[in-house]
């Protein structure tokens, strides 16, 4: 059976990031069959479509109290769906989304804004670059007031990058029997992002990097 991917797409998104997230998805070897959700979509989001998909991902989006107001009708949806086993992906906004204060509550802590710790190599909410360590290598990604991930238990938790500082980039973690795997910078930006923002497009770019990601929250 195809496994189905659910991609948010509406109020609480970014134009460009759910599609970038989709087409990342695409990209990775477990043959997705990718689909948006929304209340302006064809399929809206809810426990339904939930219960047939694999996969649930939050894109980019604007900031987090606006998105998580109109979002948090399907906290427990989201919740229940990743404690049954399916897989929740976090990019940005979608990482805040899946922290406590406010968000889902699927990580084993909360998040923060990483421009505001000590040592942060970002102090702006504007585009940027933004170098992590991902597992041991030094990258470059797209960056715009992105989190950083606190964790409080270390349990059934996989770091897969840090910011320059030391703060979390990027994990992995469990919830119930699924997993939830979130990043703050952007990895599946493409290289119009770097263009139109007037910054310097990196080589390679992080599409590897956001795949690691997906591969490690579809590990069985």
């Amino acid at each position: 059976m195809t496994p189905l991917a659910l991609v948010y797409r509406g109020p609480a998104t970014t134009p460009g990031c759910p599609e970038a997230v989709a087409d990342l998805l695409r990209a990775a070897d477990h043959g997705f069959d990718v689909r948006f959700v929304g209340p302006k979509e064809d399929i809206d989001l809810g426990t339904d479509v939930l219960a047939s998909a694999t996969l649930y991902a939050q894109p980019g989006g604007g900031t987090l109290g606006r998105a998580f107001r109109k979002l948090r009708r399907h906290r427990d949806e989201i919740r229940a769906f990743v404690a049954r086993g399916g897989g929740y992906l976090g990019f940005c906004l979608g990482g805040y989304l899946a922290g406590a204060t406010p968000g889902f509550g699927l990580l084993p802590g909360d998040t923060d804004q990483y421009i505001i710790s000590k040592g942060a190599t970002v102090r702006h909410d504007r585009n940027a670059l933004v170098s992590v360590n991902w597992r041991g290598r030094t990258r470059e990604l797209f960056f715009q007031d992105g989190p950083q991930f606190l964790v409080e238990r270390r349990e059934k938790t996989a770091v897969l990058a840090h910011y320059p500082n030391g703060t979390v980039a990027a994990l992995v973690a469990r919830f119930g029997q699924g997993r939830v795997g979130v990043v703050g910078p952007h990895p599946e930006a493409s290289s119009d992002w770097f263009t139109d923002a007037g910054l310097a497009v990196p080589r390679p770019l992080g599409t590897d990097l956001g795949l690691d990601l997906v591969n490690a929250v579809m590990k069985s």
